[in-house]
């Protein structure tokens, strides 16, 4: 049978977790037949979504994991990434033989879409959404969906087989997948990120390779030439490898070549794209994602004419080596979006100006003297908060950086920055580190960041 075509109405569902994507997939199974129960374990006061699945039917369960919730009669879990496996229904499920899965499984076997998947530590968003932008200038039908925006499970029934599903997927959604087959696979990159959810890196890494695990010959799998992990991983694909390096010539992908992107098919020249300085995002690391984003499209058999016009006009995604403003010749740069040492690192070596940094987050148990090295390089003053506020002192400590000071917020941090930058220099926000000690997102702590940096600017007009 049709994997599209699949009869949902002999399926028993428990849908873990509500959130945007367990509302989504919970009312799509409800709609093709499913028997749905969803259950949470937040109270009802901070489940608003509850009311709209209740109005169409679905039984929701609220403020815990009922010992009962998970029984022999149960054909499908479909659990929020987020929800880690060690939890009672989960471990009760997997007991019990009962699949479990994430709502990009059941995205996978509604679409009639051939999916482009991106996944990889860092660059995802941008890469997704370059991609998403290169085709529809290319005059492709395309919807950008997954870990940005709507959940897959939103906008899967509307999209017709000419179309793209271009997904940004991580590792999370990725470890719950079965039968789930990308026609293009992307992996940017892989280094040490949520280990406190997988465990070991060998379980991380084992969750981007199922991006590729249902690949054959006909499907196409997009490497980072430059990472050891990818090639390594590389081995055991099944699909066409097309490459995408910074730093070496590839036989099959896009790569650089005395400063031009150039793409290059098996046995054939290659073919300048356009020249590095053309492209509008700053940063080595966003090169690497303007080559990832160039492959895939050229994969989809993009006019070049359309990813040029991309790569020379878009700036950069939200909170993502954003710049805010300039404000007595000092520039605002926020990168809240970086949530990891690597992403930190590569974001200080976009910029030669002196750098005021301002960093922090959730304490993972990371040291960050990796870091060392690049505030030596390029950082003048550090401004830290929150959990790892007293691992980012000692770090300045040994970077020589006698300019280090620990705030209560990100709003102080950037008073503070305004007070010790001097025309020339770079205030970055890139905090090397989640925000969940203190924010509900990096998108609330960019935000909070963007505003304090603007109230700025406000006080001097006043």
């Amino acid at each position: 049978m049709n994997r599209q075509q699949e009869d949902w109405s002999n399926y028993s569902i428990v849908v873990l977790g509500l959130a945007r994507s367990g509302v989504a997939v919970a009312k799509l199974l409800h709609q093709l037949g499913a028997k749905v129960i969803a259950n949470d374990v937040k109270p009802r006061e901070k489940c608003p979504e509850a009311e709209e699945l209740e109005r169409l039917g679905i039984p929701v369960i609220l403020g815990m994991h009922p010992e009962d919730l998970i029984h022999d009669g149960i054909d499908l879990i479909v659990k929020n990434p987020g929800i880690p496996y060690h939890v009672h229904p989960v471990q009760e499920a997997l007991k019990r033989n009962i699949p479990v899965v994430t709502e990009v499984e059941i995205a996978g076997r509604l679409s009639k879409a051939p999916i482009i998947g991106i996944t990889g530590s860092n660059g995802k968003t941008t890469t997704t959404t370059l991609v998403g932008k290169m085709l529809t200038a290319g005059g492709f039908k395309a919807k950008v969906a997954g870990n940005i925006g709507q959940a897959l499970t939103e906008v899967v029934q509307d999209l017709s087989a000419d179309e793209w599903l271009v997904a940004e997927l991580s590792s999370f959604q990725l470890k719950g997948v079965q039968t789930f087959r990308p026609r293009i696979g992307a992996l940017l990159n892989l280094v040490s990120a949520h280990l406190d959810y997988h465990q070991t890196m060998e379980d991380y890494i084992a969750s981007k390779q199922r991006l590729f695990q249902n690949q054959s010959s006909t499907d196409l799998a997009v490497l980072n030439r430059d990472s050891q992990v990818c090639v390594e991983i590389s081995q055991s694909i099944s699909s066409t490898i097309w490459w995408f390096s910074r730093h070496q010539e590839v036989e099959q992908g896009v790569y650089v070549k005395d400063g031009w992107i150039v793409a290059k098919k098996s046995g054939e020249e290659c073919r300048k794209i356009l020249s590095v300085s053309e492209v509008a995002l700053r940063g080595s690391f966003n090169l690497e994602n303007a080559l990832a984003a160039t492959a895939i499209a050229l994969a989809c058999a993009c006019p070049i004419g359309a990813i040029q016009e991309t790569l020379r006009s878009f700036a950069g995604v939200e909170h993502r080596l954003e710049y805010v403003e300039t404000i007595d010749g000092v520039k605002y740069y926020n990168n809240s979006k970086a949530t990891n040492a690597q992403a930190a690192e590569k974001s200080l070596e976009a910029f030669t100006e002196p750098v005021v940094l301002i960093a922090g987050g959730l304490d993972r148990g990371v040291d960050f003297k990796e870091l060392v090295p690049i505030f030596k390089e390029k950082v003048k003053a550090i401004i830290t908060y929150g959990q790892t506020a007293p691992i980012f002192i000692e770090r300045a400590k040994d970077a020589g950086i006698t300019d280090r000071y620990k705030v209560a917020d990100v709003k102080e941090a950037v008073i503070k920055a305004s007070e010790l930058a001097q025309s020339g220099d770079v205030v970055l926000l890139s905090p090397a580190c989640a925000s969940w000690d203190m924010y509900t997102s990096f998108e609330e702590r960019g935000s909070i960041f963007k505003q304090a940096v603007h109230s700025l600017n406000n006080k001097k007009l006043v």
